[in-house]
């Protein structure tokens, strides 16, 4: 089945990615890898020789989702990658997220790059996969930082059954659901972008996998991780307090849902780099 409701949903979707990339605010190359579950779609830019960045966005998104702050990330060779089975230019396929197909996926992306190692900065679901690509590989993971991740704390079962309830009130409800769960005003143009994906998209359905203790016990990287407190569809007390005991730092964001505003993880990274933590 296509992750797409309809070929011209699909359609308009791809038009806008593309639009948005014809705005991307640095010089930029666009490559498209050769990857065991399709072509994968990276927009890579800044400094050859700079410490390697790999960025991945969240669920229903693309790597336009980081245009805003690619200027502010100049001091890195930055990797944005349209992830595999999201609204991007990347192949379709969805492996079992149980399985260690994205973190072959992910070898192959590095690999097409000449990168033993690199540095990990992520949103929500792309969180998930680099924390998995770190467990499974955390000897090709430089530094992690996570932004609203899942798979650390339990997903609110309310989340869910308050979406339902407010689609059968139509495109009001729906637009009510959207800002609600990013946390944004229902007049927000990211709330206005997220309607459009969801009335043309299929997001993924079923349970992410939860790491357990001892997986994230086997973190060896610097970690850094922002939430937000008010987050509508992840546990963030319990992702901070997992997340700590494995040695991370942890930031909640007071009055902040899933959608974070603000750039402290560019510390963190800066001092990664200064410290030599990319190196392979």
């Amino acid at each position: 089945m296509t992750i797409y409701k309809s070929e011209t949903g699909a359609r308009l979707l791809r038009e806008r990615y593309l639009e948005a990339l014809t705005a991307w605010p640095v010089p930029h190359e666009q490559v498209r890898v050769p990857t065991p579950e399709g072509e994968t779609f990276v927009v890579v830019s800044g400094p050859e020789n700079a410490p390697p960045l790999v960025l991945l966005h969240g669920s229903g998104s693309n790597s336009a989702e980081w245009a805003p702050r690619i200027r502010e990330l100049g001091q890195f060779r930055v990797y944005a990658v349209d992830i595999i089975g999201e609204p991007g230019l990347s192949a379709e396929a969805r492996p079992p997220l149980a399985s260690d197909r994205y973190a072959v996926w992910l070898d192959a992306v590095l690999d097409h790059f000449a990168l033993p190692k690199a540095a990990f900065l992520t949103s929500s679901f792309g969180g998930w996969l680099a924390l998995d690509h770190a467990i499974r590989r955390p000897e090709r993971v430089a530094a992690l930082a996570l932004r609203c991740p899942i798979g650390l704390g339990p997903m609110k079962k309310g989340f869910v059954v308050k979406a339902v309830l407010l689609a059968l009130l139509g495109e009001r409800g729906r637009r009510r659901s959207v800002a609600s769960t990013i946390g944004e005003p229902e007049t927000s143009p990211i709330v206005e972008h997220q309607l459009l994906v969801s009335a043309n998209y299929r997001y993924r359905t079923g349970p992410f996998p939860v790491f357990d203790d001892a997986a994230l016990a086997g973190l060896t990287m610097p970690v850094y991780a922002v939430a937000g407190a008010e987050d509508a569809m992840v546990d963030s007390a319990t992702t901070k307090r997992r997340l700590e005991r494995a040695g991370a730092t942890v930031d909640l964001v007071p009055g902040t849902g899933h959608y974070i505003p603000g750039s402290a993880d560019l510390d963190f990274l800066t001092r990664a780099a200064a410290n030599g933590d990319f190196t392979a």
